[in-house]
């Protein structure tokens, strides 16, 4: 939609205007009626030609109107001339950024969380941005929100699968968001740079329950570890007391050893062996 707007250099034009005041000057002080008619002529001309004039800063843009067509923009910063009579709308091109509240929804699994992301963007159609929607700031913000409550709901807090994205995933997260919101944006003439959570966490009525839970899991996962390893173990002496001939054990006392070795080797605690010296007296 963006076309660019008819421009000339503010400092060529402005000299030609300083040409056209002197000749109206000149053509008054003749003082015929052909002169002081020219000279209201060149002044009306003058006063038109003042109304093109327009600073353009860097990084900003002017969406010029004509009676209420849209002529195009001016991007080129600097002292610039555009059509006069015209309306000259400032956007700017910068890079801006904003953080969504934090919104309380659910996620896949129907645990109530808090999320809030960051997302950074840029005008890069200034004729929809000024155009397509009555205000591109709030239709971003509004977009933002309903992309990052989707979001939410469509991936679990924590994910127990293998293959299934949680929401704690960052860089998935966030790559899955930014192309979201990009479409969401485009109609108004926005490119999205980036847009990633900043807050994630339980809602506050169930974060005590989550975080028992998590630490259960967490307790189960390395119980789980600590009990591969001993089993390794207990395999690997019995083979090399087997291989190296120390001691020939029957079945019930390998069973004896194996129950040992793991109550020394899962315990949490600090076992207390007992020794068996044999009898004093026979």
């Amino acid at each position: 939609m963006e076309r660019r707007a008819f421009r000339l250099n503010g400092f060529a034009v402005l000299a030609g205007f300083v040409v056209v005041a002197a000749a109206a000057a000149l053509a008054a002080l003749t003082e015929t009626a052909a002169g002081i008619a020219a000279a209201v002529l060149l002044a009306l001309v003058a006063l038109v030609v003042l109304t093109g004039f327009t600073v353009i800063n860097p990084n900003e843009a002017r969406v010029v109107q004509f009676l209420g067509r849209y002529v195009g923009s001016v991007s080129a910063a600097g002292f610039q001339w555009v059509i006069p009579l015209t309306t000259k709308k400032r956007i700017t091109l910068r890079v801006r950024n904003f953080e969504t509240a934090k919104l309380k929804v659910n996620d896949a699994d129907g645990n109530p969380v808090e999320i809030a992301a960051v997302v950074v963007y840029k005008v890069a159609d200034s004729g929809k941005a000024t155009f397509a929607v009555d205000d591109y700031e709030e239709y971003v913000a509004i977009q933002s929100e309903a992309a990052v409550r989707h979001l939410a709901t469509s991936h679990p807090y924590d994910s127990h699968e293998v293959g299934r994205t949680s929401l704690r995933d960052g860089s998935e997260v966030a790559a899955e968001l930014t192309s979201e919101l990009s479409e969401r944006t485009e109609l108004a003439g926005v490119e999205l740079v980036e847009a990633r959570i900043t807050h994630l966490a339980y809602a506050p009525e169930i974060a005590q329950a989550m975080l028992v839970r998590q630490q259960a899991a967490q307790v189960v996962a390395a119980r789980t570890h600590i009990v591969e390893g001993a089993v390794g173990m207990v395999g690997l002496a019995l083979e090399r007391l087997s291989e190296q001939g120390v001691v020939e054990l029957d079945e019930e006392r390998k069973a004896a050893m194996v129950s040992n070795l793991l109550v020394v080797l899962c315990g949490d605690k600090a076992t207390q062996p007992v020794v068996n010296a044999g009898s004093l007296y026979s």
